[in-house]
């Protein structure tokens, strides 16, 4: 074995017995002012760095392999929602809650603005950063969705959609999809078409489960979107009880993921007639293997759900494979490490979770 192999830190394929391992390693609470909460995390591509966004208009920038805060930056004129890293894991871009609906682009080097990206008229409720490219997709409470590039501030393209909409890429950034929660369904397009009706549309109807805990039926809201690793899957995440697993390519619903508290319910909220985001659209993520989900849950636990590779003939119902207990305060943004065996969870704190073995790197 050569040196460089020797140095090199063993890699193992994750399991559930290694996500059910993860206990909470670094927590960092000093960045996170009382009665505030993280709203968005991101990690960079390499998986070394971390950006956090924070709904007292600060941004916290972590090295996350060491587990170490690297500095603090404020956004105190235009808020701060939605950070995202670039290619560059010096640049964010990031979405203004007061003053304007502009989403900026933001050197953390040297806390400067690199670009403006105007045209939204109401409040930007989702980003998502091409994984091919330095385009990216907006989308707004203004009945719209955009198509950005970094090198321009004029919009490449735009979709009128009515609603609340979510939107995510595929791992080939060829097909974007777009959550529509008035509709209960999700819209697939192909980029190169952006101006043109989508290749698919998913409708949600679980009315047949969900009548079997209220009458009416209370249709969950949508808040959370992305794709499996191998672009099969599609996670659509709720704010109240229970996710969707869906397939990308028939538009099936596949699985229901239950057995977690809805985040609705978070901070000893009463769920109405009407339901409500009232959180980050982030509090759920893919392993990086796309074969287990992780989403946070109101009673301060992680559930894992284990996705069965065989797809199903009809939805079938799935209780969590796992629980991950060590979390301080409701997990409202859940996020795992592209490149290594590390989940990071914030909200009232920031906190990095390692296996027994923090030197295993997935393949």
């Amino acid at each position: 074995m050569s040196e460089v192999d020797a140095e090199k830190p063993a890699q193992v394929a994750l399991s559930l017995a290694l996500v059910d391992s993860l206990k909470p390693a670094k927590v960092f609470k000093e960045y996170v002012q009382p009665d505030h909460k993280v709203t968005s995390l991101d990690y960079d591509d390499r998986g070394e760095l971390c950006v956090t966004a924070s709904d007292d208009e600060t941004i916290q920038l972590y090295n996350c392999r060491s587990g170490k805060h690297i500095k603090t930056l404020y956004s105190k004129k235009y808020g701060v929602h939605l950070a995202r890293f670039t290619h560059r894991s010096s640049a964010i871009v990031y979405a203004s809650t007061k003053e304007d609906d502009t989403v900026r682009y933001h050197s953390l080097h040297d806390n400067k603005y690199l670009q403006y990206f105007r045209g939204h008229k109401r409040t930007v409720v989702s980003l998502a950063m091409s994984p091919v490219d330095d385009t990216f997709l907006s989308a707004a409470v203004d009945d719209s969705v955009r198509l950005w590039d970094l090198r321009s501030p004029a919009a490449q393209g735009q979709l009128r959609v009515q609603g609340h909409p979510v939107v995510a890429y595929d791992p080939s950034g060829l097909v974007f999809a777009v959550a529509i929660n008035e509709r209960s369904a999700v819209l697939l397009y192909d980029l190169r078409k952006f101006d043109q009706n989508p290749f698919l549309t998913i409708t949600i109807d679980d009315t047949v489960a969900l009548s079997q805990v209220t009458m009416p039926p209370r249709i969950p809201v949508i808040t959370h979107l992305s794709f499996s690793q191998t672009g099969q899957h599609i996670l659509a995440g709720t704010s109240g009880d229970v996710h969707y697993v869906l397939d990308a390519f028939s538009g099936k619903i596949l699985y229901r993921l239950v057995g977690h508290v809805g985040l609705e319910r978070a901070d000893g909220r009463t769920v109405g007639l009407v339901p409500s985001a009232g959180i980050s659209g982030q509090e759920m993520c893919w392993t990086p293997d796309g074969h287990m989900v992780i989403a946070g849950s109101a009673n301060a636990q992680l559930c894992v759900w284990s996705i069965p590779t065989a797809p199903p003939a009809a939805p079938v119902t799935l209780q969590p494979s796992a629980i991950l207990n060590g979390q301080e305060g409701t997990p409202r943004v859940v996020a795992f490490n592209p490149r290594c065996a590390q989940l990071s969870t914030a909200g009232a704190q920031v906190a990095f979770w390692l296996p027994d073995r923090s030197d295993i790197e997935p393949q």
